[in-house]
């Protein structure tokens, strides 16, 4: 009596990953911009002096790429089981995005204020809690950079070292986002310095805004 044996074939298929592989390796051309030159287009890594400017600067660039949804949180992640339309951002391509604009935040960030966001998962917790921890310090550091321009006096120095004395503290004032009203001015000025106020006045950078 014949013994049929089965052979049971097995087709090795490739092991995939959690997300799709060749959706994955489509990345965007302006994600690829941003990631190459935003080290080059952000002047300077955030610390907690500089907060309103570099925010503004972080804020144009993902905007003009079209990635400000991921940092004011309006471009939501979408559902691991959702089917996305021709319009609509898949799971896998979302976090693909939300993954390398967090780690471009990270290369504009100073090594001080890296501890606050490093365990946040997604770009716009980083953004947020940013924006919570230095918004109080501006705020007290412009109190305390204007009360020492009330109290600067000229004492010996010199009516250029005493120029530039307040030209330090109105920069380092605007660099907050709260630039002087020239009225404010007024009282701090030497005799005769008028017109050298006005131009420190006028020279002030325009107010950082998102």
């Amino acid at each position: 009596m014949a013994t049929s044996s089965s052979t049971t074939t097995t087709t090795s298929e490739p092991s995939q990953s959690s997300g799709n592989f060749s959706e994955m390796q489509a990345i965007p051309q302006q994600l690829k911009f941003l990631m190459s030159h935003i080290k080059g287009i952000i002047s300077l890594t955030l610390t907690a002096e500089n907060f309103p400017i570099w925010r503004s600067q972080v804020f144009k660039l993902f905007k003009a790429n079209d990635f400000e949804g991921f940092l004011d949180g309006t471009c939501l992640c979408p559902s691991p089981h959702h089917h996305p339309t021709a319009n609509e951002l898949s799971f896998q391509t979302w976090n693909l995005l939300d993954q390398n604009l967090a780690a471009a935040l990270y290369s504009v960030i100073s090594p001080s204020i890296l501890p606050y966001v490093l365990s946040l998962d997604h770009c716009a917790e980083i953004w947020e809690t940013i924006a919570r921890r230095l918004q109080s310090n501006t705020r007290s550091r412009t109190i305390q950079l204007r009360n020492e321009l009330h109290h600067l006096s000229m004492k010996n120095q010199s009516m250029q070292q005493y120029l530039l004395s307040v030209k330090s503290i109105v920069d380092a004032i605007a660099a907050t986002g709260s630039p002087l009203d020239p009225d404010l001015l007024y009282p701090q000025r030497p005799s005769g310095a008028i017109p050298v106020f006005q131009d420190l006045y006028s020279n002030q950078p325009p107010t950082a805004q998102s």
